[in-house]
């Protein structure tokens, strides 16, 4: 009686671990599943709605790039302001929608990763019940098993339990590796996604400034203009005249100086450190060398340096070694800048200042400071057109404006 209730015992118990074997395995909870799948809904849905905002933004550019060809006029440039305002808002939307959907992403990346935490345990405590039966049919031997079974038809029902039981946990154990790389993927897809999400948020933050900017441009350029198209071409020529005086200036005081420049001052100069590092702490570039999209770019010509995102005020700092070959400034609205020569043919410009901390012929080292940022409309050392507070950032190499993001870290 004790062997055909032992027999009888292993038997049910193998059975029962066989039966259940599938549901602790496989699949996730039907409410699981459904969350997933709304997740999925509105992934595609705010894909769908970034599209239609990317066919908005392009036709955008095509105004913007027709207008560019016109003349330049007060109703012109207004309206080239307006379309960048428009333009700009879409990023905005965009941007805002990128969020959502990375983080709809990380939801559903979250409830994977549960899910799958869910099944590994349960394929633990199964393997570790499946393991116990095979122990416990190994403390019965195989004569044991023959005199306990009344045929030898149950014998080999016995045996072949034994052998599924064996192959179970096998299965199971290869299940639990896979469940296990696909959480280690997901933990590296979520890393990612999260990476992904500072990024959008910062590209956002970029964006809502340079909506900012252009609203105070268009502000400023109405102001000043009092709509009049009179005052507007005044103001086009008083910008175009600043401008070309700053280039003149700029080319003649370097080539001028280099050439007086005593040998000993040339061995400084190449000598010291000619890395060129950021001018200003915030390193967010808002306006690029040549920006097809520079908004006066029709007025002043092509954009020679990079706009680099600076407060109103913030300290700017020397990018190498170097000495100063020019200071323009004289305490009014019209355009400032501070120029350095370094070595190596190189020099930089620092435009739009609203203080200068050096004099010409004074040598200055990497980062020391020599003057504060400026560019609100209207502000000392802004000039007659600018896009708000930045600084404007020049590289030059042997007398000719190069792109800084070429030299810069």
């Amino acid at each position: 009686m004790a062997k055909k209730l032992l027999k009888s015992g292993i038997m049910i118990a193998i059975f029962a671990a066989l039966m259940t074997a599938a549901p602790l395995v496989f699949g996730q909870s039907a409410s699981v599943n459904q969350e997933i799948n709304d997740l999925n809904l509105k992934i595609q849905n705010q894909k769908k709605q970034l599209q239609d905002i990317q066919a908005k933004q392009q036709q955008y550019e095509a105004q913007i790039q027709a207008k560019q060809k016109e003349k330049a006029t007060l109703s012109n440039q207004i309206s080239l302001l307006s379309d960048s305002l428009a333009k700009t808002q879409l990023e905005i939307d965009g941007a805002n929608l990128e969020i959502d959907k990375t983080s709809l992403e990380i939801k559903k990346i979250e409830l994977d990763s549960a899910s799958l935490d869910a099944q590994i345990e349960k394929q633990k405590d199964h393997i570790a019940d499946l393991l116990q039966l095979i122990y416990k049919q190994g403390q019965v031997s195989t004569l044991e098993m023959l005199l306990m079974h009344s045929s030898l038809t149950d014998f080999l029902n016995q045996v072949k339990y034994l052998s599924d039981t064996n192959k179970e946990v096998v299965n199971s154990v290869d299940d639990l590796k896979n469940n296990k790389a696909a959480l280690e993927d997901n933990k590296a897809a979520l890393n990612q996604k999260n990476k992904e999400l500072l990024a959008l948020k910062a590209k956002l933050s970029d964006k809502k400034s340079g909506l900012a900017y252009d609203q105070q441009s268009k502000n400023y350029l109405l102001e000043q203009t009092r709509s009049s198209e009179r005052q507007f071409q005044n103001l086009l020529t008083e910008a175009q005249r600043q401008q070309a005086q700053a280039e003149a200036e700029i080319s003649a005081t370097e080539s001028l100086l280099r050439q007086k420049m005593s040998q000993q001052d040339r061995n400084r100069l190449n000598s010291g450190n000619n890395t060129i590092d950021w001018p200003v702490p915030k390193n967010i570039i808002i306006a690029t060398f040549h920006d097809p999209d520079y908004p006066y770019r029709r007025i002043i010509g092509e954009h020679p340096a990079v706009d680099i995102r600076a407060k109103q005020g913030t300290t700017i700092t020397a990018a190498a070694d170097g000495y100063v070959a020019k200071v323009k400034f004289d305490g009014t609205k019209n355009y400032a800048y501070i120029m350095l020569i370094h070595g190596n043919g190189l020099a930089t410009v620092y435009g739009h200042v609203s203080a200068v901390y050096v004099l010409p012929d004074q040598y200055v080292t990497q980062g020391q400071p020599i003057g504060r940022t400026g560019g609100t409309p209207g502000s000392v050392g802004a000039g007659p057109f600018t896009t708000g507070p930045h600084l404007h950032f020049e590289v030059r190499l042997n007398g000719l404006p190069v792109d800084p993001q070429s030299y810069l870290p």
